[in-house]
């Protein structure tokens, strides 16, 4: 690929990117503005923004990756985070907007009334974060390397940077419009090479592609450890999404629960939509691209795909256009995570004699420098794999909290922070075993993906031990449970 198109295209992203951010900080002017927007984005923006910051290098770049290396089973990956929306939308969209919080931490004290939950909440959130934002300023890296051959630190830098630029300016307003502009480009910058993809490959007197039969079957065996995988990719992404912090931050900006569930119901529109075309990337690739699996650089196949198929002049400007999306995805993305660490870590901050607004840039500014040297340290693994463990993670501690918490009245502090350490240890041991020491067999298998059998720890922790303290409920349960489940447009405190 033409090194000038990338480097063209990846700062017409960051010009647009810190443009768009510095018109949201015109915005900007109260607390409320920097934490949730005022509560006052439509359910069309808000979908839009979802859509950009969950969309993430996972999807952009990792679904194509994984499809071209292990086939249609790597399907349950899209499928998985697609749904996670429904299962948001039944469960957790609207009461979790009537609570009031700003945050996960926020809303965990105003169920269970509890500073200690508060507390092991936040430290989880800055864990997901974590866990979430590493593969993002990776895939960042690999991508300004594969079109400039810049060294991986080059763009791992950038976007950490403009990320933490975008925040302190402007904070949730800025990036609300960030992350929708970026939805749209990055759908875009899909859909138009792959129009062009498409008609070269039929147009060439290639016969379509026969995938071996163990291309559909569960993680290419049919039984053993390929059905725990698959259903553990299951659990982890149809629960995972209705805990991730940068996710569950932006329900909070709608103006009520109606909102909520309207924004929720686009959302799973533009999810299904976008993900149809990565599977397309992924089915070439093993047509054209099989040569990026034995050099370990399947990731790359979105990105290479035009220059190898079309070649000449298009073929650059289209690897352009895909370069500027994948860079989108990575800002995008990174921005919400940052947002939602930075919201946490900054209500902390503003205890002592700090502004809030002061302390959400303070925080901002700060919580990218973990992910960051990690980022740069840690070996590279495959960006979709990497964020499962984020999905398993907050599936294991924050969907337990967020169901139980808006269904069952007898939840309690301690049966809450019971299943979010369980839960939690459960999940980040098996992440940092799997990175760090990469084990081999069933033992590798089951740290590789582990929701099948820590999200029941978080399930069974909260409620056996909340069953053994029910004396602990809160004594404003009632109200607190009313509010969470009454329509905005009745008076909830003229009836209690």
């Amino acid at each position: 690929m033409n090194s000038t198109y990338g480097v063209v295209a990846v700062a017409l992203v960051a010009i647009a990117t810190l443009g768009i951010g510095a018109f949201g900080l015109r915005m900007s002017r109260t607390t409320s503005d920097f934490y949730v927007a005022s509560r006052s984005v439509s359910p069309v923006w808000n979908s839009s923004a979802i859509g950009g910051e969950y969309l993430s290098a996972a999807s952009f770049l990792g679904v194509a990756g994984l499809v071209l290396t292990h086939g249609a089973d790597m399907l349950w990956y899209p499928i998985g985070w697609t749904t996670g929306y429904l299962l948001l939308l039944v469960f957790v969209a609207a009461p979790l907007r009537r609570s009031g919080a700003y945050t996960i931490p926020d809303f965990a004290q105003v169920r269970l009334q509890s500073l200690g939950v508060r507390r092991v909440a936040s430290a989880l959130v800055v864990a997901v974060g974590w866990l979430y934002l590493m593969p993002q300023f990776q895939g960042a890296g690999l991508t300004l390397r594969t079109v400039t051959g810049a060294p991986n630190w080059v763009g791992t830098v950038v976007v950490a940077v403009i990320v933490v630029v975008n925040v302190v300016s402007g904070g949730m307003r800025s990036i609300t419009f960030v992350q929708a502009f970026q939805y749209w480009l990055k759908l875009t910058a899909l859909l138009i090479p792959v129009f062009f993809l498409l008609h070269a490959w039929t147009g060439d007197g290639r016969p379509s592609p026969v995938a071996p039969e163990e291309w559909f079957q569960p993680f290419s065996q049919a039984d053993g450890p390929g059905l725990y995988l698959t259903y553990s990719v299951m659990i982890a992404t149809f629960l995972g999404t209705m805990g991730l912090p940068h996710v569950v931050v932006r329900f909070y900006t709608n103006p009520d629960g109606h909102a909520a569930r309207r924004t929720t119901l686009i959302v799973l529109a533009l999810l299904g939509t976008f993900y149809l075309l990565p599977t397309i990337y992924g089915v070439l690739g093993r047509v054209y691209a099989r040569d990026l699996l034995d050099s370990g650089r399947a990731d790359t196949v979105v990105l290479e795909l035009p220059s190898r198929v079309i070649g000449g002049s298009t073929g650059e400007l289209l690897a352009a256009l895909l370069t500027a999306g994948a860079f989108a995805a990575f800002l995008s993305t990174s921005s919400g995570l940052t947002m939602s660490v930075a919201g946490v870590v900054g209500q902390g901050l503003a205890r002592g004699r700090i502004s809030t607004i002061t302390a959400l840039r303070i925080a901002a500014a700060g919580c990218v420098v973990v992910p960051l040297l990690l980022a740069l340290s840690a070996e590279r693994i495959a960006v979709a794999s990497s964020v499962t463990f984020a999905f398993a993670l907050a599936a294991s501690t924050f969907c337990p909290l967020l169901v139980l918490g808006i269904w069952w009245r007898g939840l309690t502090a301690r049966g809450a922070i019971a299943g979010l350490i369980g839960g939690g240890l459960g999940a980040g041991v098996a992440a940092v075993v799997t990175i760090a020491v990469r084990p081999d067999g069933w033992f590798g298998v089951v740290m590789s993906q582990p929701a099948a059998w820590s999200v029941p720890i978080g399930f069974a922790l909260m409620i056996g031990v909340s069953l053994a303290n029910r004396s602990d409920v809160p004594a404003n349960v009632s109200r607190t449970m009313v509010r969470l489940h009454t329509p905005e447009r009745l008076d909830v405190d003229r009836r209690f």
